[in-house]
């Protein structure tokens, strides 16, 4: 294999896999922790973070509005501690110049909604990738609650200019794709509005952004009456609250399927999240036959965690529907290599919220397996993928492969290049680094 660090990658076929990895910091669980803190009075501890590009992103853009966030010690396998201290969000100060999100996403939407509540006036923009990710989902409640926001493209594209006020008006929104980050948004913004903000969805997703509410003394409700309902009371104010980060269980996704798909395999993750809206993918890999072995481990934090080991397995093709897919958002990537490693036709339904990724993945995962000698179609917003199992190497043979600047892209095709035979190349393996900075290091451990 090439340099970890260089940005194209070799991965050649490996003879077996063993190791226990220990994750960056879960991606999700750090932009929220930052922000909240940096709502807050007072200071914070978060431990264990993500260190990848992204969250470096929100913790960039919170420092141009005056909060004061330190790194502490030395970052280690994508994770890193860091202090912050905040004035509080009634003492940030108006940005020199544009917030720069960088590559993310969340990010974007996030601050979107603090700022919303904050009568600062912003702009958020990013790098190209960013500036295709669609914003009308979030402007149009941002603005139902009062905020001045505006895009570029008719109101659909990054850039985004927020000019915030206080109070908000309390809003029920139901959103038409489920998405956690449209969610966050809301929530965040409802913390300056008057009266109860109310979230439903035909879908639960990732409840990250409650948890962490509750936890810092906001009233937070979730129950089901038809949708999915997040009820919160407007106008609250958050504690400061110190915070120990769980390993990503995203970036366990692809460990998860090179350690079931391959044939002399065993790898062990400890300290993943284990959060009942982000396991999607430990059900759905075992529904395909995987063996995962769970054992919780006691913590006092808010957010369940455990050690998932997980050894070769015979894989069976699934069907995957919408909601599925929504539970599993971000790690329909490697279960896309799962289904070309399983006996049968795996298909994947409505999956059509994959091409507003930080790249189409819906055509980077069929143009990148098919490079790589997978069975892939795509119709619409689904994919059907051939399993082959039983042929050497499940019939991936290693080629040059494009990874679009997708992170999990670029992760993905390099754990097909440990099952496929001959070598695999990737054009832009430093794309890698967005959430899981030291993965083709671990890459290489277990497969020494």
């Amino acid at each position: 294999m090439t340099d970890p660090a260089a940005r194209t990658a070799s991965i050649r076929h490996a003879r077996h896999l063993r190791g226990t990895l220990r994750l960056p910091g879960d991606k999700s669980i750090t932009h929220r922790a930052l922000i909240l803190a940096a709502i807050a009075e007072g200071e914070s501890r978060i431990r264990d973070g993500s260190d990848g590009l992204d969250c470096n992103s929100t913790a960039g853009a919170l420092a141009a509005l005056g909060v004061r966030i330190e790194r502490r010690g030395s970052a280690e396998g994508g994770r890193v501690d860091r202090l912050v201290r905040s004035p509080g969000r009634g003492g940030w100060s108006e940005p020199a110049g544009v917030l720069d999100a960088g590559n993310s996403g969340t990010t974007l939407r996030l601050l979107a909604g603090v700022l919303a509540g904050t009568p600062l006036r912003a702009v958020i923009d990013g790098d190209d990738s960013l500036r295709r990710r669609p914003v009308a989902r979030i402007i149009e409640p941002l603005r139902r609650m009062g905020a001045t926001v505006h895009a570029r493209a008719a109101d659909t594209l990054p850039p985004l200019t927020v000019e915030g006020r206080s109070p908000l008006e309390a809003i029920v929104h139901r959103p038409t794709v489920p998405s956690a980050q449209v969610k966050s948004a809301i929530l965040l913004a409802g913390l300056s509005a008057r009266g109860t903000v109310e979230v439903r969805e035909a879908v639960a997703t990732r409840d990250h952004t409650e948890r962490m509410l509750r936890d810092r003394g906001v009233d937070v409700t979730s129950f089901e009456d038809g949708d999915w309902v997040v009820r919160m009371e407007g106008g609250a104010t958050v504690q400061p609250r110190d915070e120990r980060v769980p390993g990503d269980v995203s970036a366990a996704a692809f460990w998860l399927v090179a350690g079931a798909a391959h044939p002399d395999a065993e790898l062990t993750l400890e300290g993943v999240g284990l959060n009942p809206t982000r396991r999607a993918v430990v059900e759905l890999l075992r529904r395909m036959g995987a063996e995962i072995r769970v054992e919780p481990l006691a913590t006092d934090a808010s957010e369940p965690v455990g050690t998932l080991t997980v050894s070769s397995s015979r894989l069976r093709a699934i069907e995957v529907d919408a909601a599925d897919v929504a539970r599993a958002i971000d790690e329909i990537p490697a279960l896309c290599l799962a289904a070309a490693c399983a006996e049968g036709t795996t298909r994947i339904h409505g999956a059509g919220e994959l091409r507003n990724k930080e790249s189409d993945r819906i055509a980077g995962i069929a143009d990148g397996l098919s490079a790589l000698g997978a069975r892939v179609a795509v119709e619409g917003d689904d994919l059907a993928i051939e399993g082959r199992a039983g042929v050497p190497g499940f019939g991936l043979v290693g080629a040059p492969v494009r990874t679009l600047g997708d992170h999990r892209l670029a992760m993905t095709f390099a754990v097909a290049g440990l099952l496929a035979e001959g070598e695999t190349t990737l054009d832009d393996a430093a794309s890698a680094a967005v959430s899981y900075p030291g993965f083709f290091r671990d890459l290489e451990r277990v497969s020494a």
